[in-house]
């Protein structure tokens, strides 16, 4: 599909965010997903991601949050923020305004939103989404979970994936047994024989079965939530 690809901009606060925004070309309106990065920041590979999101009919807008900033000093916050106060910290309330941003795009169908990320990216999304009722599905992968745990009670539909040689293995098998006490919809799966970051196509840990089958996977739970189906 025909898609356009940019480096973007928005306010946050006082603070300016960089994002890098693709969309498929027509009007729309299209379903809208927040791309959230792992360590490494808005590197080519999220913005890989993100036109490969476009390319399946979304408006995918990836968010900087080291954007203009020291990224230790960024991880340093990151990690304090999740430790003592997981579900409003900085991070998130740039997320919420990425999601603003992102929603008042003329393309974009506010009623259909979600996000997905990876490791500290789909850490912010899943405490992310226990605050913001805007979204109605996330995609979070080799993520750790909000403290505490009973928060997730509030979040959307989620489909999860992780690998089962990591740290956060016994995260995804904890929020898989939450979200079947709290009646969330959900599609939690642990890859076996696969390590973090198997998603990511440009390091040594991906894992090319794992990686096709995940992203089927999330293009079937979105388009159920907040894909053409979820119009019906």
């Amino acid at each position: 599909m025909t898609q356009v690809a940019h480096m973007t901009s928005f306010q946050s606060g006082s603070r300016q965010l960089e994002g890098y925004m693709a969309r498929p070309e027509g009007d729309g309106p299209f379903p809208g997903i927040v791309v959230i990065h792992e360590i490494f920041g808005l590197n080519e590979n999220m913005k890989d991601i993100t036109r490969r999101f476009a390319d399946q009919e979304y408006v995918a807008l990836a968010v900087d949050l080291f954007a203009g900033r020291n990224r230790a000093i960024c991880m340093f916050r990151f990690m304090s923020g999740w430790l003592f106060n997981s579900l409003n910290n900085g991070s998130i309330h740039n997320l919420k305004a990425a999601l603003t941003f992102l929603s008042e795009q003329p393309s974009v169908d506010e009623s259909r939103l979600g996000a997905v990320g990876f490791c500290l990216g789909g850490m912010f999304a899943v405490c992310w989404a226990c605050t913001d009722d805007r979204l109605k599905a996330i995609a979070p992968y080799y993520a750790t979970n909000p403290r505490p745990l009973k928060a997730v009670a509030r979040l959307c539909p989620v489909v999860g994936s992780y690998p089962d040689k990591d740290f956060t293995t016994s995260a995804g098998q904890k929020l898989d047994v939450a979200l079947d006490r709290y009646h969330v919809p959900h599609d939690i799966k642990i890859y076996l024989g696969t390590k973090h970051s198997f998603f990511n196509d440009t390091l040594s840990n991906y894992n090319e079965a794992a990686a096709q089958d995940s992203w089927e996977r999330v293009l079937a739970f979105f388009e159920e939530h907040i894909g053409v189906k979820a119009e019906e």
